[in-house]
């Protein structure tokens, strides 16, 4: 059922509209050397086949997981001398990312001579796993999942294709039905034609018809799309964080389900709501970080299902509880200063005085005990290196509990900058 021309090919609407520039270029014979970037599934192999097919192009194809680098100058010596013979060919290169740098240098030389139209295919994030050189020559187009209407069109084009799909079958099916395999599929048609191809045979004993029964069957172990390590598994828990940040419970508890359905550790997981509590929360509520570590044991103790629920529970309050990242801010301002101000020698009355040579050369002297001072506080005394004087670097947020911390350092604040002034 693999389509035979661009108008059969579903999906990609935005990139292969009739008067978009790809499907221009592609009709017209004049196409360029590529990255498809997109989901397994999506087309990528059909497309460049179909590109073989518009610009009268030999086809070869070759698997970053399956061949090295004697088969990639095997291949390209080819296509040298069939370039040299008049004819070009289309090099369709599957998961392109899996090869090295020296590996993709190798295809530079012929693409710009145009020995080959150059095709990779990967799901994977270019910028990350493809180098520049390779890049610089190539357009990327990216790929989309494909719905499951328009998966759906395609299944019930293979029940009435004779020739290439089920249709000398006759089988029965709803569109309803239809839209639950295209559903279950997730974005991948080859996938939705697999599902359909085991329905159909189970319908073979039922007389021809794909029952909820049949469904039942086929559709009992559902999994969804997910990358471990991958472009989509970094961009859901971004997502997660985000809707966590975002005091979005609900959100953060359906991304938090997907990365668990996908088969996320777990232990990630814990590790990054911890993460997020100290980040996000802080000082706005210092008990999301203790329920982390809490929720973290629960799971180490209970282990999945059970303990799936105590991270859930922690998903949930970290997301609704008060956000302030006032902490994170101020630790990142103190290690700029620590990197931009170099060793700054520690004043005199804050040093360490052990040894009576020591408090000899003025270790320790001037050095105000603050229980001995008004309200325990020595207002006067600084506790910054003499070259830099007082830095303000926490300040909290008028939220949770962060709200009477701001009250009451303020207050310090003030009255050490007045006391200061009077003691010079």
């Amino acid at each position: 059922m693999r389509p035979a021309s661009l108008d059969e090919m579903v999906g990609q609407r935005r990139l292969l509209a009739p008067e978009s520039a790809l499907r221009r270029a592609v009709e017209s014979g004049h196409a360029h050397s590529m990255i498809l970037w997109g989901p397994p599934g999506c087309g990528k192999t059909t497309f460049a086949l179909l590109l073989a097919q518009y610009t009268d192009a030999e086809f070869r194809a070759i698997s970053a997981v399956l061949s090295g680098l004697p088969e990639v100058r095997k291949v390209l010596a080819e296509a040298a001398q069939r370039f040299a013979e008049g004819r070009r060919t289309v090099l369709f290169v599957d998961e392109v990312h899996r090869f090295n740098k020296t590996q993709q240098d190798a295809f530079l030389p012929h693409i710009e001579r145009g020995t080959i139209l150059f095709v990779g295919a990967t799901t994977e994030n270019p910028s990350f796993e493809l180098n520049s050189a390779l890049l610089s020559r190539c357009r990327v187009h990216v790929m989309d999942a494909v719905s499951a209407d328009d998966i759906a069109i395609a299944l019930r084009r293979a029940l009435d294709d004779a020739d290439r799909g089920l249709g000398g079958q006759h089988l029965k099916v709803t569109d309803e039905a239809l839209l639950q395999i295209a559903g279950a599929a997730d974005g991948d048609v080859r996938r939705g034609l697999t599902l359909l191809e085991i329905a159909a045979e189970l319908a073979l004993g039922e007389e021809g018809e794909i029952t909820p029964a049949t469904l039942a069957q086929v559709l009992a172990d559902r999994t969804r799309r997910f990358d471990k390590g991958g472009e989509q598994f970094y961009d859901q828990i971004s997502a997660l964080h985000k809707s966590v940040r975002s005091s979005n419970p609900d959100a953060a508890l359906y991304w938090f389900a997907r990365m668990m359905d996908g088969g996320c550790d777990p232990a990630y997981l814990a590790r990054r709501l911890t993460r997020m509590a100290t980040e996000d929360i802080g000082l706005a509520d210092p008990r999301a970080q203790q329920m982390a570590i809490d929720a973290w044991d629960t799971y180490d103790r209970l282990g999945s299902p059970e303990g799936d629920l105590a991270l859930a529970q922690l998903v949930i309050y970290l997301a609704s509880t008060a956000k302030s990242n006032a902490v994170y801010t101020a630790w990142n301002a103190a290690r700029r200063d620590v990197r931009e101000h170099g060793t700054q020698e520690v004043p005199m009355h804050l040093r360490n005085a052990p040894t009576k040579l020591m408090k000899e050369l003025g270790y320790a002297k001037g050095y105000q005990y603050d229980h001995d001072a008004a309200d325990g506080i020595a207002l006067e005394q600084t506790g910054f290196p003499d070259a830099m004087g007082e830095q303000v670097y926490y300040r909290p947020v008028e939220r949770g509990m962060e709200i009477k911390l701001k009250e009451k350092i303020d207050q310090i604040r003030a009255a050490r900058i007045v006391a200061q002034k009077k003691a010079r």
